[in-house]
């Protein structure tokens, strides 16, 4: 199966700088002991919250817990997407993390349960191991025969050896464009994969270490390899179960994770890749890794949704389930039953629940400024008071919205930083949500389709 991880600089070189609601978040900023920093990560305040967000992490990474639901309750605003993300940062690359919104379930061309069963698939990871055959030594001597027609391909012969001996392998067209590519000269420390035939240089052998002639300054040098030419090497790469699925759709076929629609796909195949993965769990082929599947906004899932969340954690092949709801005792969707954030009974009775709370004064302030210098904008004195100020009367949403609003308004009369001037001039352009219900609520005769009663405001309700 092809190796589908890709190399961190590759990942550094072609992914796309965007600056996003999260962008800043690094990590759950914890020390060794799980305890929280008051500012880490790009995470401020919230100590309790981060604190058992870091002991589930921790249990996922030893494979401590598996089919387990943690609920992140909180207002609006008060960091549980912030604390996800966090918690997907401090797993790390190799761990699958799924995150989707609940109301997407109700949107994509194929059922409810189908659309949760992906969403569950991509949250399990399987770590596939396979040993490859490897030709691992020190270049004695390249010989490339050119010959005098064009028409005819290149041949030539290697020397390679040990601590223990030396062998001359022929060389093909491909070889030899593989070994000039990586620009091999004699004393280079290689190593060939026999099934593709790449060409891995690994440094330079000690012995030429006085050939002042062949190097540069970021020469690496390596011991020698000992032991036989050929040798085997286990490779591992991790791959999602939904990956698989759609790898093994006759209907869709490997091109479908590229394009997104995968449709759905049969129970058949899936119960004949568990079974497959099962075997090779038995024969210490590969590894599961439960991984974690976050739902944001899950009081939008209605009653069957939830019936098939009760069954699916009690699966062998669970992934841990992160759920964020910022409800209060609100109605079942699809009943005429209310519970606690909108979660039946049955199932909150099943999470763990870590909740969020407001931030204070100073924590805001933090806040606005890391949100500042990751937006790259300079804030005066005076404007981030401000801008904390108005976060504590409206929301940190909208006060951090203002940021990028002010710097371009700064940006318009010249000046490097943004000042209180900006700040209170994006205040009377952009109105918060309390002002927008005030205004409303005066001029309601003006709209079409209002109504008189009044229109409590989000903080009201």
């Amino acid at each position: 199966m092809a190796d589908l991880r890709v190399n961190a600089e590759e990942k550094d070189l072609t992914r796309i700088e965007r600056i996003g609601a999260h962008s800043h978040i690094r990590g759950l900023g914890l020390d060794d002991s799980l305890e929280a920093r008051a500012v880490s990560q790009g995470l401020v305040g919230q100590a309790s919250a981060r604190k058992a967000a870091g002991v589930i992490t921790q249990m996922i990474k030893d494979g401590r817990i598996a089919g387990r639901a943690v609920l992140l309750a909180g207002q609006p605003g008060t960091g549980k997407t912030a604390i996800a993300m966090g918690m997907a940062k401090s797993l790390g690359d190799e761990t699958p993390f799924a995150m989707i919104a609940a109301s997407e379930i109700f949107s994509m061309e194929m059922s409810k349960t189908e659309a949760l069963t992906q969403a569950f698939r991509k949250a399990i990871g399987v770590r596939i191991k396979e040993e490859s055959e490897l030709i691992e030594g020190e270049v004695v001597e390249i010989e490339i025969d050119r010959p005098a027609t064009g028409s005819a391909s290149k041949t030539g012969k290697l020397t390679m050896k040990t601590t223990e001996m030396e062998t001359i392998y022929d060389l093909g067209a491909k070889m030899i464009e593989a070994i000039q590519k990586e620009k091999v000269t004699a004393g280079d420390v290689i190593a060939i994969d026999k099934s593709s035939g790449k060409v891995t240089k690994l440094g330079r052998s000690f012995a030429r270490s006085r050939d002042f002639d062949a190097m540069g300054p970021a020469t690496k040098f390596v011991v020698c390899p000992s032991g036989e030419l050929q040798r085997r090497r286990e490779v591992t790469h991790v791959v999602t179960l939904h990956e698989i699925d759609v790898i093994n759709s006759r209907q869709q076929g490997f091109l479908a994770l590229f394009a997104g629609d995968t449709g759905e796909i049969r129970s058949e195949v899936r119960d004949q890749i568990d079974s497959k993965v099962a075997t090779w769990r038995e024969e210490g082929k590969a590894d599961i890794i439960p991984g974690v599947l976050f739902i944001d906004e899950v009081h939008m899932l209605d009653i069957e949704c939830f019936s098939y969340l009760n069954r699916a954690l009690e699966s062998e092949l669970a992934p841990i389930l992160v759920v964020a709801s910022n409800r209060g005792i609100t109605r079942i969707r699809g009943t005429a039953y209310s519970a606690p954030h909108g979660i039946p009974l049955d199932l909150l009775d099943r999470l763990l629940i870590i909740s969020t709370s407001p931030p204070g004064e100073e924590d805001l302030a933090r806040i606005i400024q890391i949100r500042a210098e990751e937006e790259d904008v300079e804030l005066a004195g005076d404007a981030h008071a401000l801008l904390t100020k108005i976060g504590l009367e409206t929301s940190l949403r909208y006060a951090i919205h203002l940021i990028t609003a002010a710097s371009l308004i700064a940006a318009r009369r010249k000046a490097s930083a943004v000042d209180v001037e900006d700040v209170a001039r994006a205040y009377t352009l952009f109105l918060d949500v309390k002002r927008s219900t005030q205004y409303l609520q005066e001029y309601q005769e003006q709209y079409m389709y209002n109504e008189v009663a009044a229109v409590p405001t989000p903080m009201e309700a």
